[in-house]
């Protein structure tokens, strides 16, 4: 298990894995009131989280599927990523793709956080590519 440095500035708990084979922890709103979002509105959300994360990897800002199906409530930008280097309060882009008005509550789960391994490149500038069976068939070439 990897630890990693977080500061909460909220008064809600910590993100955690609400099973033990989540991979996501839910992240929540932080929120002096209420914020109504209209159909097709958008809204930067506060956590008041801010957390420190080693080089090498990222977390990235996921949907609740459970808001999504029951509101209409998704991440706008997903997945969203926040840098290894990044130091700044964690905040989340919601839009809400009803047809009525919904409510973001402060303590409501809005969003999860997933940390991943990442890996940087270094560009190998060439020519020619190798040939595979796919080649440069792609938007859905391989469903034929």
């Amino acid at each position: 298990m990897m630890v990693v440095n977080i500061i909460n500035k909220s008064d809600n708990p910590l993100p955690s894995y609400a099973t033990d084979g989540s991979s996501g922890m839910d992240v929540k709103a932080y929120l002096k009131e209420t914020i109504l979002l209209k159909p097709l509105e958008r809204a930067l959300i506060p956590t008041g989280l801010f957390i420190e994360l080693p080089k090498g990897f990222e977390a990235q800002i996921r949907p609740r599927s459970g808001l999504a199906i029951k509101h209409g409530i998704t991440c706008l930008n997903t997945p969203g990523t926040i840098d290894a280097d990044y130091r700044g309060e964690i905040k989340i882009i919601l839009i809400n793709l009803s047809n009525e008005i919904q409510s973001v509550n402060s303590g409501e789960r809005i969003a999860q956080m997933v940390i991943q391994k990442v890996e940087n490149v270094q560009w190998e500038l060439t020519t020619q590519l190798k040939h595979t069976s796919r080649s440069d068939g792609g938007f859905g070439s391989t469903g034929k």
